[in-house]
């Protein structure tokens, strides 16, 4: 495991094509942001469990409805950020 130091708004490279940002340090708290592409997923690890089959539907409507939030006009990723 490869282990940085970093502050607020420092950068890492993964790759060519993934940029992983410090965006805010709250205490023990780190927000982080991640630029990669759109064919890249992206999953938090504690979500891991609902990858079993028997929680199959219910990841897919979720991702829709992420989906549909993310191209929604009234979406912007900057106010997000908070």
């Amino acid at each position: 495991m490869l282990v940085l130091t970093r502050k607020v708004s420092e950068r890492f490279m993964i790759g060519d094509d993934i940029v992983v940002t410090v965006v805010k340090i709250d205490g023990r708290q780190v927000r982080i942001g991640i630029d990669a592409p759109r064919d890249v997923v992206i999953r938090r690890t504690e979500l891991k469990q609902f990858e079993r089959e028997d929680f199959a539907p219910s990841i897919e409507s979720s991702g829709a409805a992420v989906r549909s939030h993310l191209h929604s006009p009234r979406f912007d990723p900057a106010r997000e950020i908070s």
